[in-house]
């Protein structure tokens, strides 16, 4: 199980073709996606976010197919590597590492598949958290108006 959830962080970090697509090198995928937070859903149903940081770890959460609860997973330093022309990623206790294709979409988005399985793929949607605070508590809003409410100790 844990194999299965690892391979599928894995699969959805790096997702799978698209006609309009632009396919990318593993430089131009690392310029594209190191730092920046990415929503995804797979093909399978797998969903959730995720960060692949410079040293190619990975840090995220991941919902299972038929699960409400996503789960926080992180994997180590090394785990997603540039080989040649791929983006591999080497999981400890699998005999292979797997390799992605990589095309963006747009300025925001990608899909990654893995390399020889075009049907196994993940779409990557580029989040702001920041963003999303702002939009939880618009101007109007409950908290908002309390806010506005407080005033400064007479002290």
């Amino acid at each position: 199980m844990l194999r299965l959830v690892l391979v599928s962080i894995c699969a959805c970090v790096l997702g799978a073709a698209s006609a309009a697509a632009e396919e990318l090198g593993p430089e131009q995928a690392r310029a594209f996606v190191v730092g920046k937070l990415f929503a995804y859903t797979c093909f399978d149903g797998t969903a959730g976010t995720g960060r692949i940081y410079s040293d190619g770890s990975v840090v995220g959460t991941i919902r299972a197919p038929g699960q409400r609860v996503a789960h926080f997973a992180a994997l180590p330093a090394g785990t997603i590597r540039v080989k040649g022309r791929a983006v591999c990623a080497h999981l400890a206790g699998l005999p292979i590492e797997p390799c992605f294709k990589v095309q963006k979409i747009n300025h925001r988005s990608f899909r990654g598949s893995l390399a020889g399985l075009g049907f196994a793929y993940c779409d990557f949607y580029q989040r702001n958290p920041r963003l999303r605070l702002s939009l939880r508590h618009p101007a109007g809003s409950a908290l908002a108006t309390t806010v506005a409410k407080l005033r400064p100790s007479e002290e």
